[in-house]
């Protein structure tokens, strides 16, 4: 009752045309393909000479052979990437010209064969980065993912607590196995920064959490809210997420092994109010369009190695949520739904590193506090007064 992992599927999303050559219809040599076996009546004919070539550039998702590229210069990235503009804008800023998600077909004797890409298999231990991880649930986070055997890269905007956090996790799990940095990721240059750091320290990452995110501590109606908590909540749970959800994108589609990208979400996911904290529920809302958004991108785009998932913790008792517990009803609720960052990280972790185990690349949506499990914990308090003053002391 307690497991909620729910897949995903990206809906209305157009799929590519499949472009499959009939092996009767194969040349016995590459350079011998007729160019009228692919021309239509009245259509332009193309010189036997430069299908090979044609051939070559486009992205297919059948009857191809993945493997490496021909000797030939590569196509240019206007013909590699067509239609596709933001592909083209990563060839120019110096990206590989083949993600991962696409590959060339080259002619074979008797026809093709072979079916998608080959990736490489992910296996333990994960390289893992965590934004906002040096307290609350991130900092749980990586802790247990630390004692899973796996690598962790830490950061936050503090570089006082990420020196005094990693200092402090080296001592229990090696000095091999955790970094830290600091990143604001409210700021490109620096999520930019913070993929250049794990690609130093560690080559690449498998498991990347978007965990960052704020409420400026701020529980007030919107119309006493400041301009400077506003700001700080929408930049930091919208633009931080849609800037380090890209760099992890551009990061994860060029790596054999691909990658996962989970984003986290909070109160106000669901659609329900937030009253106290309107802007922070309609942040952590837009979350999940979001990731329902880059799963439809990666299909349209072919990108067959990189998956978004979302990852709901539920209530957890940080220093952010503690923080709202001056209502009658908030101490109510935090009782009786709340738990502590290290209990719901023991239940996320293996949770998320299953995925990558099982070579599963179909989006998730991994919870910790589900409907049943909410509803089974209020009926106890209200039958036999479970959790009463749990975590804070009820009037």
């Amino acid at each position: 009752a307690d497991a909620d992992v729910r897949a995903i599927a990206p809906s209305g999303t157009p799929l590519s045309p499949r472009l499959v050559i009939s092996a009767s219809r194969a040349p016995q040599r590459a350079h011998a393909s007729p160019a009228r076996s692919l021309a239509r009546p009245g259509a332009t004919s193309v010189p036997s000479s430069r299908m090979a070539t044609v051939t070559a550039s486009l992205p297919l998702r059948a009857a191809a052979r993945a493997g490496p590229a021909p000797s030939r210069a590569p196509p240019s990235d206007a013909a590699f990437f067509p239609g596709r503009p933001w592909q083209r804008g990563l060839a120019a800023r110096g990206r590989p010209r083949e993600p991962a998600g696409w590959f060339r077909a080259e002619a074979l004797s008797g026809g093709g064969g072979g079916g998608p890409p080959r990736r490489e298999p992910m296996a333990p231990p994960y390289n893992v980065l965590i934004t906002g991880s040096t307290k609350g649930i991130g900092y749980a986070l990586a802790r247990k993912f630390l004692k899973a055997g796996d690598n962790v890269v830490i950061c936050s905007r503090s570089a006082e607590r990420v020196e005094s956090v990693r200092n402090d996790l080296k001592k229990e799990f090696g000095e091999q196995h955790v970094w830290g940095t600091v990143c604001d990721v409210r700021e490109g240059k620096d999520v930019k920064a913070l993929v250049d750091f794990a690609r130093d320290k560690l080559e690449y990452i498998d498991i990347w959490i978007n965990n960052a995110g704020s409420n400026a501590y701020s529980y007030k109606p919107l119309v006493e809210t400041s301009d400077e908590a506003l700001i700080e909540v929408i930049t930091t749970n919208t633009l931080g997420l849609m800037l380090c959800c890209r760099e992890a994108i551009n990061m994860m589609w060029n790596q054999p092994r691909g990658g996962h990208i989970f984003n986290i979400d909070g109160a106000g996911s669901d659609g329900r109010p937030t009253p106290r904290f309107a802007a922070y529920g309609a942040t952590k809302r837009s979350v999940v369009h979001l990731t329902k958004s880059l799963q439809a991108e990666l299909q349209m785009n072919e990108v067959n190695n990189v998956v978004v998932h979302n990852l709901s913790p539920g209530m957890v008792t940080t220093d952010l949520l503690m923080s709202g517990a001056t209502t009658k009803q908030a101490k109510f609720f935090i009782n009786i739904l709340a738990e502590t960052p290290d209990v719901v990280a023991d239940y996320l972790v293996p949770n998320i590193r299953e995925i990558p185990t099982n070579q599963s690349m179909k989006p998730t949506y991994i919870r910790f506090l589900t409907g049943l499990k909410a509803y089974s914990r209020i009926f106890s308090r209200i039958a036999f007064g479970a959790r009463r003053n749990k975590y804070v002391a009820e009037d």
